[in-house]
């Protein structure tokens, strides 16, 4: 009867099956982890950040919707519409994600006689806060005409 190596359970025998190395490839695959791991690691922030991100943008169209429907819906000759709309739009600011959009701001304009808008600016959150300069600036606007009565008998300025 002939014995081999790998039957009589001697050490450095090779075989042929599933776990064949040869002493040139032992830790391999340790090392590919190794230059891999930072790889993937950076994709998968690159996701979360991406993630705040959008969803940063849409607490700050919900916001600049809500404070332009304050500035719309404000009398055409009232004078604090702006104050109304930008504290409406920076308390829904607070109310659905603070932490998500930081330094928000809200300022208002108008375009024409009869038209206001709305703008939220903020900085989106930061996966990764060791670097500083990499920010993500998140800005949104939204509003429209003015919602007032317009005589019938021809005539376009509101009432």
């Amino acid at each position: 009867m002939a014995t081999t190596a790998e039957s009589r359970g001697e050490r450095g025998a090779t075989t042929q099956g599933r776990g064949a190395t040869s002493n040139g490839e032992r830790g391999a695959t340790v090392i590919e982890l190794a230059l891999l791991m930072p790889v993937i690691l950076a994709v998968v922030l690159l996701i979360v950040q991406v993630a705040l991100w959008f969803h940063g943008r849409q607490v700050a169209e919900a916001a600049a919707r809500e404070g332009a429907r304050v500035a719309r819906a404000a009398p055409f000759d009232s004078g604090d519409w702006e104050g109304l709309a930008s504290t409406k739009a920076t308390d829904i600011v607070r109310a659905i994600g603070p932490q998500l959009l930081s330094g928000a701001k809200a300022t208002t304009s108008e375009k024409e006689p009869d038209e206001r808008f709305v703008t939220v600016t903020g900085s989106a959150v930061q996966v990764i806060p060791l670097l500083p300069d990499l920010t993500f600036t998140i800005t949104a606007t939204a509003g429209g005409p003015v919602e007032c009565f317009r005589p019938d008998n021809g005539g376009e300025d509101c009432e």
